[in-house]
């Protein structure tokens, strides 16, 4: 399941991501380097959360957050 959010949680999420994320190196994720450096996949994608590792490690952090995300997708998963 993808989880949709709005521009204003995506913002926040950003902000998740750079305080939280073990991954988040000055823009690029280490998880993703493979000997190149590779964008923060989930720093530059503003409508979905595509990172795994974010879902379940950072954005649990903020409860509200992680909330509001979930019913936002539920309502536009019914469109």
């Amino acid at each position: 399941m993808t989880m949709k959010m709005t521009l204003q949680q995506f913002q926040k999420c950003v902000s998740l991501i750079h305080r939280l994320c073990c991954n988040y190196d000055d823009g690029n994720c280490i998880a993703l380097n493979d000997g190149e450096p590779c964008r923060c996949i989930q720093e530059i994608s503003e409508y979905s959360i595509y990172c795994n590792y974010f879902t379940r490690a950072v954005l649990p952090a903020n409860k509200k957050l992680y909330a509001e995300i979930i019913k936002y997708s539920k309502s536009q998963r019914k469109r």
